[in-house]
């Protein structure tokens, strides 16, 4: 008997505890794809999983969200290399096409699933995340499961943008959820990967200023590449002056908060106007404590959460397609998978915008 076939892979076992290893490669049964991973984007969410964050791990008596040992990875895109019974039909993809999956893998039957909320399952299982149905990318191949979300990735995207498909996708959500207008002065804060897409998307609804804040000077340039009309870095820039200054002192219109650190979110709480929409995108490795008032009694704000990209990954691949929407400039470095320690600690610094990681092929 000929022994299974084996792959390379990043495992998680633990918090601080990932090992590169020789796995069993997937197959796939009925209405399932395997796929031959192209790359795979590290995450900020990558990140703080491997660091421990409480939101991935558990605490105060909860079962850890993470199911270890799990291949992580969960902005993946490649090849279909292999097609269980009745997978073409169920997904309308052929063996060679190019691919990405939604990160999501929906169970299809709750009350979110059933009513077009899927992307707020409430199994809730991410690729990357739970072993048994969504192992990720960060390996040779990888197995989609019969709920996922499959789209097919023109040939004419390059490596970079079709590995940005997902946070870009995220940065479409956040933005349909800001309600831009034409007279709003929208604030983003956090120009990492997603907060730069965010730029070049916000920019295609014209509102009339668009300004945007990050420590990493680079950074700021690179939004201001893209669209932004003022661009502020707290170490050196009175925020609160510049944008009272721009809005008659009452204070900006749109706030999307894209730091994952608790001063994005008091910040913002106090650079928004009363009554502005301020918009929630991060995932914070602690937590974060705001005087609620402001919400309510003071301000008024519409507060608003925006999670994962649903129906916007055919938005972005079209963007994409069109020009109006690119990864040049945000993904700065990549590494082979048996690279992965110095890459999770490149992509978790400011050294980095986006990081990818790449199978072995030599």
């Amino acid at each position: 008997m000929n022994p299974t076939p084996d792959m390379q892979a990043v495992v998680c076992h633990g918090p601080l505890d990932y090992r590169l290893e020789r796995v069993a490669k997937p197959t796939a049964g009925p209405n399932e794809l395997i796929i031959e991973i192209t790359a795979c984007g590290i995450c900020a969410s990558d990140c703080k999983c491997h660091s421990g964050a409480a939101m991935f791990w558990g605490g105060n008596g909860q079962s850890p969200w993470v199911k270890a040992p799990v291949i992580p990875g969960h902005e993946f895109f490649g090849y279909v290399v292999e097609a269980g019974p009745g997978a073409t039909e169920h997904f309308g993809v052929t063996i060679g096409d190019r691919v990405i999956a939604e990160q999501i893998v929906p169970c299809g039957k709750c009350r979110y699933c059933t009513s077009g909320s899927y992307h707020m399952c409430e199994v809730h299982n991410i690729f990357g995340f739970q072993r048994i149905v969504a192992d990720g990318g960060m390996a040779d191949y990888m197995r989609l499961p019969p709920t996922s979300r499959v789209h097919k990735i023109p040939e004419s995207l390059s490596v970079g943008d079709a590995a940005m498909i997902e946070p870009m996708a995220c940065s479409v959500h956040t933005v349909n959820r800001a309600e831009i207008q034409f007279d709003d002065v929208v604030v983003i804060a956090g120009a990492g990967p997603l907060g730069l897409g965010m730029v070049q998307l916000a920019r295609l609804k014209t509102p009339k200023k668009l300004v945007v804040i990050d420590l990493v000077p680079a950074r700021l340039a690179l939004a201001a590449a893209f669209g932004a009309d003022v661009t502020i870095n707290p170490t050196t820039d009175n925020a609160k002056q510049i944008i009272d200054g721009l809005t008659g002192g009452y204070g900006c219109d749109v706030y999307i908060e894209t730091t994952g650190v608790p001063v994005g979110v008091t910040q913002g709480l106090e650079l928004i106007r009363k009554l502005g929409r301020f918009v929630e995108f991060s995932v914070f490795g602690k937590d974060t404590t705001a005087d609620w008032s402001i919400i309510g009694d003071r301000k008024e704000l519409d507060v608003r959460g925006a999670h994962l990209g649903p129906y916007c990954y055919p938005v972005v691949i079209d963007l994409m397609e069109r020009g109006l929407l690119t990864s040049r400039g945000i993904v700065t470095h990549d590494f082979t998978l048996g690279e992965w320690e110095k890459a999770f600690a490149l992509a978790n610094s400011l050294d980095s915008i986006k990081v990818l990681l790449k199978p072995d092929r030599s």
